[in-house]
């Protein structure tokens, strides 16, 4: 319901290769650690965003999507915080011009969902990419 299968294939192959992780820690313990490294294994670039700021998988982090220098296009941004703070991350995804939003599993804001396709991106809720992409090959 929150991502038909021609919405995930877009996001996955067409949408572009830097994904924002939104809750990506170095905490290994996380799912957000695991994704990450599996979308880097599929060839994404992955910004971690965490109020830490840390440096995860190799690649530095920033405190917030709006924290990204403007010379680092961001085309997906990945949500792995709780419903109740996600809507809020949409909104910052569209303002940054990403091109797509996905909220991970368990993450759902049917009014930020409305939002965000309002504002011409794609979006996926409740959906895990390194599931879809692990289950696409």
């Amino acid at each position: 319901m929150y991502g038909d299968p021609e919405t995930i294939r877009k996001i996955l192959t067409e949408a572009g290769d830097t994904w924002a992780i939104v809750g990506l820690s170095s905490n290994e313990q996380r799912a957000a650690y695991g994704v990450a490294k599996v979308l880097q294994r599929y060839g994404k670039r992955i910004i971690p965003i965490h109020p830490k700021a840390e440096t995860v998988h190799g690649e530095r982090g920033y405190a917030s999507l709006a924290d990204i220098p403007s010379d680092i296009g961001v085309d997906v941004v990945d949500v792995f915080v709780n419903s109740d703070l996600a809507g809020p991350v949409a909104d910052e995804a569209a303002a940054i011009g990403a091109k797509a939003v996905w909220f991970q599993l368990g993450v759902i804001d049917e009014s930020a969902y409305d939002r965000t396709r309002a504002a011409g991106l794609d979006m996926v809720m409740d959906r895990c990419p390194a599931i879809e992409l692990n289950s696409a090959r």
